[in-house]
């Protein structure tokens, strides 16, 4: 893949992201494709506002006491911070964290003694994350501005890596996933959402790029994901399908791409969200109980390994 083109994703998804945070907010919902001047809704015309990918991945209660901003601004295409394992202390890093939800999430489950990165190269969203980690009170929050596929943190300092319906936008994953493996401590876990597809997927929906900035284009195969991460170092990879989409969820999603619509008979059944599982080897630490003492490795003399 040329630089030129991977210039262009970065271009394209940063220009629709950002126009998505401006959208937010000035009180509008967020849509996951379309064109980034936000003329239509997700995925297709003006008059389409639901989206297979980013709908109802969170429990009201869940997200009770967050701004509303934050669940707005939400593109994602699952929920990470209910299927990863977070426990009180640890440090969490969220890969391409939006309006911040799931960094605010996890830094509930964290707690005061742990802390929640969020990382994200749109100064837009950045600006809403602030203020929504503001709204909600949280102090054990830190949004940081990079790209993830140089994520600007030491190595062998995060427990947790999460990530929401944005590997899939890189046009350099096998970059990301070395990246995550530096910065998780050992032990650490690689626990993220994302768009997986199936073999067969048309040529026209993997070469479009209202779909690559739709989470979709771009998106791995599932062996293909599996086998990067034990190329980079990972055990124990590992994909749970949480949602596979349907003929009329591939209509959807094929909305205003200018695509066949008839493309939809092809793509039934080979688009869908998985959670992803991965380990870096090497004995897992337990928190030392305050997020400062937390991203540095521990030796068993301190009585910290489990």
């Amino acid at each position: 893949m040329s630089s030129t083109f991977l210039d262009q994703i970065r271009a394209e998804v940063q220009a629709r992201y950002g126009a998505t945070a401006q959208r937010v907010a000035q009180g509008a919902g967020a849509s996951c494709c379309g064109p980034a001047d936000g003329s239509s809704g997700c995925c297709g015309s003006s008059s389409e506002t639901w989206d297979p990918i980013t709908a109802d991945l969170y429990d009201a209660g869940e997200t009770a006491g967050l701004p509303a901003e934050a669940l707005l601004a939400s593109l994602g295409c699952g929920n990470p911070t209910a299927l990863a394992e977070l426990n009180a202390g640890e440090v969490v890093l969220d890969l391409g964290s939006g309006g911040g939800i799931d960094v605010l999430l996890s830094a509930r489950r964290v707690g005061p003694t742990g802390k929640a990165y969020g990382l994200d190269m749109t100064d837009e969203m950045l600006a809403l994350a602030l203020d929504n980690a503001a709204k909600a009170g949280a102090t054990n929050v830190e949004f940081l501005k990079g790209h993830i596929e140089a994520i600007p943190l030491p190595s062998s300092t995060v427990d947790v890596i999460i990530s929401n319906c944005v590997i899939n936008l890189s046009g350099d994953k096998r970059q990301v996933l070395r990246e995550a493996f530096r910065v998780l401590k050992p032990g650490g876990r690689f626990a993220v959402s994302d768009v997986v597809v199936r073999e067969g997927l048309p040529a026209a929906v993997k070469e479009s790029m209202a779909l690559w900035t739709g989470c979709v284009a771009g998106a791995l195969e599932e062996t293909e994901f599996l086998a990067l991460l034990r190329e980079v170092g990972f055990e124990n990879p590992s994909i749970e399908p949480t949602r596979i989409y349907t003929r009329d969820d591939a209509a959807a999603l094929l909305q205003g791409t200018g695509l066949d619509p008839a493309l939809a008979d092809q793509v039934e059944g080979k688009i869908l969200s998985g959670f992803v599982r991965a380990t870096k080897p090497g004995r897992r630490l337990t928190p030392l109980g305050t997020a400062a003492k937390s991203t540095r490795a521990c030796g068993c003399d301190d009585g910290c390994c489990t």
